[in-house]
């Protein structure tokens, strides 16, 4: 079965092969697909952006389309950046340590870190249907970044019960214990159901 990411970061297609290919999902981007568009994230929440672009692009292809909107939030800044993450600077140009410095800079001398990182998934088909699914996981902001793998907040951020940042982690532990790994495992589940009705 082949679906469409419904993005151009290649480090998400990545990450969204590797998680769906148990499944014998063949996983292409967008504009492998032909669509060389951006879709504009007007939504006030992660599951309504994950829509938007899985959505454009099902119409754009007739084909299945699954699209990840995802973001930070942390709890001392009332859920900032949430799903204005990559563009929370105000530069959807810059690059992720400017983001995650500038975070870093928001919370100088503030003593409650706690963050989570969040994940939606939706899935779109030609025939209408939608499949939805989330994932969470839970953390902290670290006082300075640390380590190279990852993406995104990666190096500031602290998930539960660990010591190192995402960043540290390395993909195999990323994969199981972050947003979207737990949306991906939530996804699995929905879509074996789905075609289960079939």
């Amino acid at each position: 079965m082949k679906m469409i990411l419904a993005s151009n970061n290649k480090k998400k297609l990545i990450e969204m092969q590797t998680l769906l290919s148990e499944l014998g999902i063949d996983v292409v981007s967008q504009r492998d697909a032909g669509c060389d568009f951006e879709v504009e994230e007007t939504g006030e929440t992660f599951e309504e952006n994950a829509y938007l672009k899985a959505s454009a692009v099902t119409a754009a292809t007739g084909e299945i389309a699954i699209a990840d909107d995802s973001g930070l939030m942390v709890d001392a800044l009332d859920g900032a950046p949430g799903v204005y993450s990559a563009r929370f600077t105000g530069n959807h140009e810059d690059t992720d340590e400017q983001r995650y410095l500038y975070l870093l800079e928001k919370l100088q001398g503030e003593e409650n870190r706690a963050a989570k990182f969040v994940s939606s998934i939706c899935c779109t088909f030609p025939n209408g249907d939608i499949l939805r699914a989330r994932g969470e996981c839970r953390g902290s902001i670290a006082h300075a970044p640390s380590g190279n793998g990852g993406f995104g907040y990666d190096p500031v951020f602290i998930p539960e019960n660990y010591e190192q940042s995402m960043a540290e982690l390395g993909a195999d532990v990323k994969n199981r214990i972050a947003h979207r790994g737990r949306a991906i495992r939530a996804f699995q589940e929905e879509l074996r159901n789905y075609y289960a009705d079939k």
